[in-house]
């Protein structure tokens, strides 16, 4: 029995006295190891903020350019992490954790394939700067000023106040228009004039009135076109350039230009006719 005690015990210390030489041996490297990933954190830390502060300039969505900083400062820290283990020479480790994080990557990224559809559309729009917060947009049957833009969704407002959320990658994926993109738009206003009128004299007033609150710049132009003879009246079409951003100055713009066509034409005695039908009465 005391001579199993002995044996037991002089195992348990060459093992431990095993151990101790192989610390004692990968000391060196066990210290580089942490210097690196320490380093390697550091890094990380100061690049969040860099990156950060560098895509405010380029990127307007907070939300973005954070998850933007972050991703460079988790693949830094892993990129740390990698290189520690390697020193370490535990390459059978880091071998397991790159097989394991590729199939837990495929794993994630085919259960959360929508959410990560509109997360990447989200980063595109922010990167292209074809739309953002302020503007004013039509698209997928909804009209609105963008409010929000967050990895996922764009949030618009419309004209009556209701708030609709769109995933960025119906976006992405259909037309759409935004107002935001040019300051100029031109505005058409379809009117008529009674068969009486002499319609030289319409088209000259009509345009003179026009350009006196909204002017042309230089190589625009008002145009103006006689389109039908129609039930009542002869059809023309006004189309002039305005400075507009929204589509709600748009309308305002073609309002006070009714107005003020409307007011012109009552002064120049130019008749605007109602729908007249004559019914014959054969008795």
């Amino acid at each position: 029995m005391e001579e199993q005690l002995e044996s037991s015990w002089s195992k348990l210390v060459d093992k431990l006295s095993g151990w101790l030489d192989t610390l004692i041996l990968n000391l060196p490297n066990f210290l580089i190891a942490l210097l690196v990933f320490i380093f390697a954190y550091w890094l990380a830390r100061n690049l969040q903020s860099i990156t950060n502060k560098y895509l405010r300039k380029i990127i307007s969505q907070p939300s973005i350019r954070g998850l933007l900083a972050n991703v460079v400062s988790i693949l830094t820290i892993i990129l740390g992490l990698f290189l520690a283990l390697s020193i370490l020479n535990l390459d059978g480790t880091l071998k397991s954790l790159l097989a394991g994080a590729g199939v837990a990557g495929l794993a994630i990224s085919l259960a959360l394939q929508g959410t990560l559809s509109n997360t990447f559309s989200g980063l595109f729009i922010a990167i292209k700067d074809e739309l953002n917060v302020g503007d004013w947009i039509e698209t997928n049957g909804f009209s609105g000023k963008v409010v929000e833009i967050d990895l996922r969704n764009t949030k618009i407002k419309e004209a009556d106040n209701n708030i609709v959320v769109v995933p960025n990658k119906l976006i992405l994926d259909n037309p759409f228009k935004n107002f935001g993109l040019t300051n100029r738009i031109r505005t058409t206003i379809n009117c008529g004039v009674g068969y009486e009128s002499d319609l030289s004299n319409v088209k000259k007033i009509a345009i003179e009135a026009i350009k006196e609150i909204y002017p042309p710049k230089e190589g625009e132009n008002i145009e103006f076109h006689y389109t039908d003879f129609g039930g009542s009246s002869i059809d023309f079409m006004l189309r002039f350039w305005v400075d507009a951003t929204q589509k709600l100055t748009a309308l305002e713009v073609k309002s006070e230009a009714i107005i003020k066509l409307k007011d012109t034409f009552d002064k120049n005695n130019i008749n605007i006719p109602f729908p007249i039908r004559t019914i014959i009465n054969q008795e």
